[in-house]
């Protein structure tokens, strides 16, 4: 539970800050952060193949944002993502991300930051206890006020650690997932067969609705055989030192059989499926929900499948799942294209 009422988290609902300040794209990082999730798409650090797929600069991946946590970006007067809550961190889950993109973010963008708290409520969550839940809504603008994305993040504090096989998930009755409530697809699914890595050079990017069809197959991304150091290669790179994901000890000592990756560097992975599909200025959304962790030796295996065209408005939506090869799903998303 929370250290504060219940009562004071709702009251500060609607409250306004920024938590981000001066937060500039370096191409340094952009390449760093890219590798840390394993893409090696080289538009992400070679000008000259941005400029060949039609970008003036260096795109950064979709989940990018996330580096913006670093210390060096955030106003003095702020402590983690500006809202003292009362959450314990050793018990903060991280239950949905998503993104609206107005524009892709590019190398030499300087941003700012304003969160707003936008909900606050609880469910009871099985053996996971009273489950409090706090929707924190980031946007981003350029110095001239130009809005370039608007990042949503939902973060879940249990009453103790989540065990893989809990039914907090299905209890809550919201929809929403953790990336520690390892609720099962249903029991159903067959384990998915080990695909080979999807490479840049593997696809053509989608450029128009003419031809597609829900149902049709994307890109699968494939990342066997994770270690820990990619958990800390990932904190290094965008800023998440949670030592639940890389230190032994302390994971164990809250009630973990393990470290586990980062949900954001699931999702990071899955993004990857995104960016080979499509061309990011031409991505419109991209969002995730968490159901279960990823330990080291298992392996992430990302692919995505049209879920709607609109033929007049030349858009696509599609469906997202990560799974581990034993067929667990790890998170469930979706991503929209606009498209012509």
């Amino acid at each position: 539970m929370p250290n504060r009422p219940l009562a004071e988290l709702e009251a500060m609902v609607g409250d306004s800050r920024v938590t981000v300040a001066e937060f500039r794209i370096e191409p340094g990082k952009v390449e760093e952060f890219a590798r840390a999730i394993t893409a090696e798409d080289p538009v992400f650090r070679d000008e000259s193949v941005a400029a060949d797929r039609g970008y003036d600069r260096v795109p950064a991946p979709p989940t990018y944002t996330q580096v913006g946590r670093f210390p060096r970006y955030t106003p003095a007067d702020v402590d983690g993502k500006g809202f003292d809550l009362g959450f314990q961190p050793e018990y903060v889950l991280h239950g949905e991300q998503a993104y609206e993109y107005d524009r892709p973010i590019y190398v030499g963008d300087m941003l700012e930051g304003t969160t707003t708290l936008a909900d606050v409520f609880q469910r009871e969550g099985g053996r996971a206890g009273t489950m409090t839940f706090a929707v924190l809504e980031t946007e981003y603008r350029t110095p001239d006020g130009d809005l370039v994305l608007t990042d949503r993040s939902t973060a879940i504090e249990t009453e103790g650690a989540v065990d893989d096989g809990d039914e907090s998930a299905a209890e809550r009755g919201d929809g929403s997932s953790s990336n520690a409530s390892a609720e099962p697809d249903g029991g159903t699914a067959d384990p998915e067969p080990t695909a080979p890595t999807a490479t840049v050079d593997e696809f053509d990017r989608v450029r128009t609705v003419d031809g597609l069809e829900p149902g049709d197959a994307g890109p699968t991304v494939v990342v066997p055989d994770l270690e820990r150091q990619q958990f800390v290669k990932y904190a290094g790179a965008s800023g998440d030192f949670n030592p639940i994901h890389y230190d032994e000890p302390y994971a164990t000592a809250a009630g973990n059989e393990s470290v586990f990756g980062q949900g954001m560097f699931t999702a990071g992975v899955t993004s990857r499926v995104v960016a080979n599909w499509f061309e990011l200025r031409d991505v419109t959304s991209f969002g995730v929900r968490f159901q279960s962790r990823v330990f080291p030796d298992e392996a992430i295996v990302a692919s995505g499948e049209v879920a709607a065209v609109d033929p007049d408005a030349g858009t696509v939506e599609t469906a997202l799942e990560a799974r581990t090869t034993d067929g667990e799903t790890l998170l469930t998303g979706t991503a929209t294209a606009a498209l012509e």
